[in-house]
């Protein structure tokens, strides 16, 4: 009897107003949309690490580092969003260990960015 309640007391929420407003919004959408990132990143969790990009996966780090405070300091606070973006940071550190484990550890990714980066100015400079 206790479960065809709690049944009732959810389908009547899910056909209140204010649920079909919030399904109309951007604070549901926007997150909705925004999860084919972390997904993404976690389908790949199997695929070699040498087709990572780490410059992307570190600006996917920081995206989402600043947009889970975003949904928390939002008004109101936006748990879809900040769910999301969580999910993503981890997927996003995950695929950032394996970029810097498949390309010799943290020394060996620094040496390659710094040589590369003084090619490039040498490039620049002629």
């Amino acid at each position: 009897m206790a479960m065809a309640s709690w049944a009732s007391n959810f389908a009547q929420k899910l056909g209140s107003k204010e649920f079909r407003s919030y399904l109309m919004s951007t604070h549901f959408w926007g997150p909705a949309a925004n999860w084919g990132i972390p997904l993404s990143a976690i389908a790949d969790f199997s695929a070699s690490p040498e087709k990572i990009s780490g410059k992307m996966t570190t600006a996917l780090t920081f995206y989402s580092l600043l947009f889970m405070r975003f949904a928390w300091m939002v008004s109101p606070r936006n748990y879809l969003l900040f769910a999301c973006h969580a999910t993503n940071e981890a997927a996003q550190l995950v695929q950032l260990y394996r970029f810097v484990d498949f390309n010799g550890g943290i020394s060996q990714v620094i040496k390659k960015n710094a040589a590369a980066l003084k090619e490039s100015s040498d490039k620049k400079s002629n």
